[in-house]
């Protein structure tokens, strides 16, 4: 007969365990000066961060795992059958923060040391996920989507990052095989359910002072290279209608962003130019080439083909009136999600049974999230950034919110495991 051992105690999380976790993962890739972190995918400090994180679980009894693209996870439960799946990721954009990913995976082990210390068996095992690659530096989400077999052949080939590394190099440089990906897929059925918790990333949840988010949607993501090509000339020798200067064909096309939004766009549209390289990039020589970034963004998949219709025609005619050559790559394309409602009305429930305000809301930013809920129920918490700042050294969140979202996280966790 086989029994199993009750809890004596609800598991509550222990925040100064959690702290110590994270400080932990923060001690890789740092920079002493600037105060940002740096594991961008695939680079020295990510693959260390991960050979750590796995001790961590190893040390505390979890079957530890990794797959092709170094997705790295610890199961606490049953060997067999399928799980409850939570996480988030450890690399970080250059110069990043110490929360964003972060946060979410060491939350994932702080639920299940929780569990384990209050005498929890769950009946569906539990699976701490810390994904790879979801910065997105080769411009998708690598990790998940291998997770759920969204990834193909041909993008995994062409993949490079902005510095023109190519994501098989990258890969090949810490020992992995890229072209793994395409057979790691886990089988439908096998993952119950996904739950991430992840910092907002914007000012909404503080400003309406409301300690808990539950995202209903998450944008989609398409990310465009754009390259103009002029004449580098003499800053002080060629007139200023005889130019083809690259640089003012980038600024033209900026000023265009705040009509196409207006023209074609939500309250939840976003178009962003955010990596800016101009040759030669001297102060008295006019610029011959610009080469940049379009981010679009919106939770609405026709929108997104609107506006990218929009961008690529405003591109296209700022070219040609300044007298400029043009080549547009799409490197990835991303498309907007509804999560799943059973368990974004659960995780309602388990914040009103808390005593804790929620607010129902979108998600702006991509996250790992959306690419589960194509393979099962997906399910994503916010807790408040500091004056909406990500992405850099400044970002924040008040370990009091932490705390409110971990007790939350776990309380599903416990729910849908069977507890």
């Amino acid at each position: 007969m086989h029994v199993r051992i009750m809890a004596q105690t609800a598991p509550v999380i222990d925040i100064a365990r959690l702290r110590r976790l994270l400080d932990g993962v923060n001690a890789f890739g740092i920079n002493a000066v600037t105060g940002g972190y740096n594991r961008v995918g695939y680079s020295a400090a990510d693959t260390a961060v991960r050979e750590w994180f796995a001790q961590q679980m190893s040390s505390d009894g979890l079957a530890v795992s990794r797959d092709a693209v170094n997705n790295l996870f610890g199961r606490y439960g049953s060997a067999d059958g399928p799980c409850i799946m939570t996480g988030s990721h450890l690399d970080t954009v250059p110069e990043g923060g110490a929360f964003d990913g972060s946060l979410g995976a060491c939350i994932a082990l702080e639920c299940i040391r929780a569990m384990k210390e209050a005498g929890f068996a769950p009946k569906t095992a539990i699976v701490a996920v810390a994904t790879a690659e979801e910065e997105g530096r080769f411009g998708g989400m690598l990790g998940s989507q291998t997770i759920a077999g969204t990834v193909n052949r041909e993008w995994i080939e062409q993949a490079s990052d902005a510095d023109g590394i190519r994501l098989v190099d990258a890969m090949r440089a810490q020992g992995l095989d890229a072209h793994g990906a395409l057979d790691a897929a886990w089988p439908a059925g096998s993952i119950k359910a996904f739950l991430e918790l992840h910092i907002e990333q914007g000012p909404v949840l503080e400003r309406a002072e409301i300690p808990i988010g539950v995202a209903n949607a998450i944008s989609g993501v398409c990310f465009l290279q754009v390259r103009y090509d002029g004449i580098a000339n003499h800053s002080g020798t060629t007139p200023m209608d005889m130019r083809a200067d690259a640089f003012a064909g980038l600024a033209a096309f900026a000023n265009t962003i705040p009509a196409t939004i207006d023209g074609f766009g939500t309250e939840q549209s976003r178009i962003t130019i955010g990596k800016v390289e101009l040759q030669p990039n001297f102060a008295h020589t006019i610029p011959g080439a610009a080469e940049f970034s379009i981010i679009l963004r919106d939770t609405s998949e026709a929108v997104m083909r609107q506006l990218r219709e929009a961008v690529i025609a405003n591109v296209e005619t700022t070219a040609k009136a300044y007298g400029l050559r043009c080549g547009i790559e799409e490197k990835s394309w991303l498309a907007p999600v509804t999560l799943d409602a059973e368990l974004h009305g659960l995780l309602l429930e388990e914040s009103g049974k808390l005593g804790i305000e929620a607010l129902d809301m979108p998600s702006g930013a991509g996250h790992d999230t959306q690419t589960m809920q194509s393979l099962c129920p997906a399910g994503l918490v916010f807790i408040p950034s500091r004056n909406g700042i990500s992405h850099a050294p400044e970002e924040w969140s008040d370990w009091a919110d932490i705390e409110k979202g971990a007790q939350l996280m776990l309380n599903a966790l416990v729910r849908l495991s069977g507890g």
